[in-house]
């Protein structure tokens, strides 16, 4: 059942976390930022949000929802010169674009598979220019999202916060209040955490014993970036080390068993 707002109220940090599908971790992460930082406190201290404040969170998830970092969401909101509607216009393009692309890639696909000879000349000329539109597709994209799977999402979102210094991104929950999706800012990444499932395969490498991938981080300070882990309770697998690919690194599992390299270019 929705709450029914009115104008002019100040909203507890709780409340604005229930309404934005955000965890309370997260706001304090974008206060820490300097993203989003609540206007008032009461006598104890506590946060309190203003209609502006809501204003402002509102825009930072629209951002969020066309794909834009959180570095680039603060410069956009605190850029007087910046604008939306522009913004909007060229995501839009872009869309329009790709959605043009794909439907002559769909055409182009169905002529092929509907022609009675695939080695005529006209096939062979259908399928370069198959070619040239896949690659158009494929030059469009801009963003990528890796997806870890975890058999207790909640818990492996705070842990990859507090053990590897990760951005809180999104933490969504069902009707009933379980978890069913979650996201970690990793610089200019994101990583999507990804709850088990038997009907695709899906597996934690806690049920597994073992895990078939890695994940890797650049980090500013490798060193510190590792005591920190440490102290958080991260399994060290190896301390940092100067690779012979030109990198140090050190290696740690997370609570689930998936393996994480931390590392910065050597110079």
């Amino acid at each position: 059942m929705s709450t029914k707002h009115t104008a002019n109220e100040d909203r507890a940090i709780g409340e604005i976390a229930a309404a934005a599908g955000l965890t309370i971790r997260t706001l304090h992460y974008y206060e820490e930022i300097g993203l989003l930082r609540a206007s008032k406190r009461t006598e104890a201290g506590h946060r309190i949000y203003t209609d502006a404040d809501v204003t402002r969170l509102y825009r930072i998830k629209m951002l969020r929802s066309l794909g834009l970092p959180l570095s680039e969401i603060g410069q956009a909101l605190d850029d007087p010169a910046w604008d939306l509607k522009s913004t909007m216009a060229s995501q839009l393009a872009e869309l329009e674009q790709r959605i043009a692309v794909e439907s002559r890639l769909s055409g182009r696909l169905k002529r092929l598979l509907a022609s009675a000879d695939m080695t005529s000349t006209n096939s062979s000329t259908d399928m370069l220019t198959l070619l040239e539109e896949m690659a158009m597709i494929e030059q469009t994209v801009e963003n990528r999202i890796a997806i870890i799977v975890y058999e207790n999402l909640e818990k492996a979102f705070h842990f990859l916060q507090d053990a590897f210094a990760l951005g809180p991104g999104e933490l969504s929950r069902d009707t009933d209040g379980t978890v069913g999706h979650a996201e970690i800012e990793a610089g200019d990444g994101v990583i999507w955490l990804h709850q088990v499932s038997p009907e695709f395969g899906l597996s934690s490498p806690k049920a597994l014993g073992g895990t078939s991938s890695t994940i890797a981080v650049m980090v500013a300070d490798v060193d510190s970036h590792f005591q920190h882990a440490r102290e958080f309770g991260a399994s060290i697998v190896y301390e940092p080390v100067d690779q012979p690919y030109g990198y140090r690194e050190y290696c740690a599992r997370d609570l689930e068993g998936h393996l994480w390299s931390f590392m910065k270019r050597l110079k």
